[in-house]
């Protein structure tokens, strides 16, 4: 069976790149009838954090990228890392270094001042003939691997192809630091060994460690799982991604009004490709998704593009869901829904006009709140005739049956009968009764509002605009 994972650090949130790559993994074991494992890499102590490990878990929860399995923690699997460094050490794979914090810091400076690359010397690695030195006081050892010294290591990656390193570029890898707790490397090697993951789906950055991490497969004696880098994301601009360009938390993207599908399609887009085809759903995208179609190049990162897919999204969302969304937005601000149309219903009206879900609790909150129009629009949108011709379309409003055609039909009579054309009443009574001259069409904008609503807010804002208008 196939087995994929995502292997989160919880030193910050759930980001685009991290999501891209939740989702190409999660969906490569749905295609193959596999299965995902989510697991947390929370050995770096002193920047894991409780609000981080959330705030990933949330953000995979939103998506709906369910796992199958775990979520399972470094920490918590620190007897069993000790227990596989036993067995390197006793099989003489492994040593145990002294050398100081202090002592590689000027080893590598000294490397550099010379030109060459930084890397450890290999000063305490036991060699046939060659004698250690005697253990310093004081100093909590490393456990560092027997890197092959001679050959090369070659893997064939699913996005990249074949990829060669010559054993002498890599010096010796710390496996556990002198705390105890293992390095990267070598935690992660053990947990998807131990896992049973088949495929190793992940950023590029990782490219370099691969080598290592074959070495270490050898070194225990397990299989080496397949492996694919997926291309980095980068800005608009080509430069490497960062908050500017839109890498936040995934959640942030929920809580700027995008669907999750949405999102989950333009990452999806991100680095791998169907065709010319742009919109589908996660099922869709789990049928057609493949390692061929990854890009080899880095991907840029679009908003716009971004939120004219959260905009087509909307339109075709259930209003029930779309209300649902925007009323915890409005009790925010203090707005009760349950005295206005029907939030559903307003979902309806609006969700054509928008990108977003805050847009659409914006566009909503005028149904529940009066907003004064700003004295110089209205001033500028309204003059005398048209004033008059909305103060006597209140009484044809009042008498009115109270439905769509019969609002327009009174509409357009008012504007013939006082000679002036519709835009001249339209634009004027959106301001008076909403704050805003764009609203969707009138007849139906007011039928949702509601007569005595309707009413009620045209009798309050006809006097203020008189007193705008006779300045």
């Amino acid at each position: 069976m196939i087995r994929t994972r995502f292997a989160p650090s919880p030193t910050g949130y759930l980001h685009i790149g991290g999501a891209r790559t939740a989702l190409f993994s999660w969906a490569y074991a749905k295609k193959h009838g596999g299965q995902f494992v989510l697991r947390i890499e929370d050995t770096d102590q002193e920047r894991s954090t409780i609000e981080s490990e959330r705030a990933i878990l949330e953000g995979m929860s939103w998506l709906g990228l369910t796992w199958d399995e775990g979520p399972f923690y470094q920490m918590k699997r620190l007897d069993r890392y000790k227990a596989v460094a036993e067995q390197l050490l006793a099989e003489g794979k492994a040593y145990w270094c002294y050398a100081s914090k202090e002592e590689i810091d000027l080893l590598r400076e000294q490397q550099r001042a010379r030109g060459e690359k930084p890397r450890y010397d290999g000063r305490w690695r036991p060699e046939p003939g060659k004698t250690l030195p005697t253990p310093p006081a004081g100093i909590a050892p490393v456990l560092r691997f027997k890197t092959p010294l001679e050959g090369a290591t070659t893997f064939d990656d699913l996005v990249k192809g074949p990829i060669t390193v010559a054993n002498s570029e890599l010096d010796d890898l710390v496996l556990l630091r002198g705390d105890g707790i293992p390095t990267y490397n070598f935690g992660v090697v053990i947990d998807d060994w131990d896992m049973g993951i088949t495929h190793v789906i992940r950023g590029d950055d990782h490219v370099n460690n691969t080598p290592r991490q074959i070495h270490l497969y050898q070194a225990i004696g397990a299989a080496l799982p397949v492996f694919a880098h997926v291309p980095m994301i980068l800005g608009h601009d080509g430069e490497r991604l960062s908050k500017r360009h839109g890498a936040v938390s995934v959640l942030q993207y929920e809580e700027d009004g995008f669907l999750p599908e949405a999102l989950l399609n333009y990452l999806a887009r991100l680095g791998w490709g169907h065709g010319d085809d742009e919109k589908f759903s996660l099922e869709q995208f789990v049928a057609w998704f493949d390692s061929a179609h990854i890009s080899h190049a880095p991907s840029r990162f679009n908003a716009e593009k971004l939120t004219w897919l959260n905009q087509q999204y909307l339109k075709e969302a259930d209003n029930a869901r779309l209300a649902g969304l925007v009323r915890p937005r409005l009790m925010r601000l203090g707005v009760n829904c349950d005295h206005g149309p029907d939030l559903a219903t307003l979902m309806g009206l609006l969700k054509e006009r928008v990108s977003t879900v805050v847009e659409l609790a914006d566009a909503a909150h005028l149904f529940f709140v009066q907003i004064e129009p700003a004295a110089d629009e209205l001033r500028a949108k309204c003059d005398a005739t048209g004033l008059a011709a909305i103060r006597a379309l209140g009484d044809d409003l009042a008498t009115c049956a109270w439905n769509s055609d019969a609002i327009n039909a009174a509409l357009k009579a008012r504007a013939k009968e006082n000679g002036i054309k519709l835009g001249q009443i339209g634009i004027p009574l959106r301001l008076m009764l909403f704050g805003t001259a764009q609203t969707p069409s009138l007849d139906t904008t007011l039928f949702l509002l509601g007569q005595a609503e309707t009413l009620r807010r045209l009798n309050t804002a006809l006097p203020h605009a008189d007193a705008i208008l006779s300045v």
